[in-house]
């Protein structure tokens, strides 16, 4: 796997493990569990409300999002989970 990163001289690409782990908890069920890249979507907004992050839990199926700050947001995005940019409409 492979996650870009941008510089100067243009976009580098930087080697990820693919045996990169995140800890994640479902507040349903409240079950904790590891998951791999693959499994977490990254949603990057305008603002806090609408920056988040997403993964169906392991063990009930519930879809979960959780609000993602700034360090979240470095983390997974440096670990290779999917990010969608959102885009608010001009006026």
């Amino acid at each position: 796997m492979t996650v870009i990163s941008s510089t100067q001289s243009g976009p580098v690409p930087v080697a990820v493990p693919d045996a990169v782990r995140f800890r994640a908890a479902c507040p349903d069920c409240r079950e904790r569990f590891e998951l791999a890249a693959g499994a977490l979507r990254l949603a990057i907004g305008a603002s806090r409300r609408t920056t988040f992050y997403s993964f169906t839990c392991p063990a009930c199926g519930s879809a979960v999002r959780k609000p993602a700050g700034e360090r979240i947001v470095e983390l997974l995005s440096g670990g290779g989970v999917r990010t969608l940019r959102l885009h608010t409409a001009l006026r």
